[in-house]
């Protein structure tokens, strides 16, 4: 049975965003949707690689990181993108815990400022 294909109106509703970053994404080659005419139509693997980009996002990649690992599977197979994706993700994942250090060290400082000015005002 073949899957629905969706239209660009379902896609964004879909995956909450606006057709002019569908457009972008098709632009810079993260997306490649059928087209008949001036309408694009999203199968499997276009949901699957919007799904991809989107959670890359949320963890910090940059378009272009996920671009390229994409471009990944289709040139060097899934064992070159798993390798790649476990390079990605051990340097995200550093430079996530480093900002989480700096942010935990922020709110302290906050914190302390706070309960010193609570102090001076009674």
């Amino acid at each position: 049975m073949a899957r629905r294909m969706l239209n660009l109106k379902e896609m964004c509703a879909k995956f909450e965003v606006t057709p002019r970053t569908l457009r972008y994404y098709e632009y810079i080659e993260l997306l490649a949707p059928t087209r008949e005419g001036r309408k694009r139509f999203y199968g499997p693997r276009e949901i699957a690689r919007m799904t991809i980009i989107l959670r890359g996002k949320r963890f910090g990649f940059s378009l272009e990181e996920l671009r390229q690992w994409l471009e990944i599977y289709d040139t060097e197979g899934t064992e070159e993108q798993l390798r790649v994706f476990l390079d990605l993700s051990e340097r995200q994942l550093a430079t996530l815990e480093k900002q989480r250090a700096e942010l935990d060290k922020t709110i302290s400082e906050l914190r302390n400022l706070r309960e010193q000015a609570l102090a001076m005002s009674q």
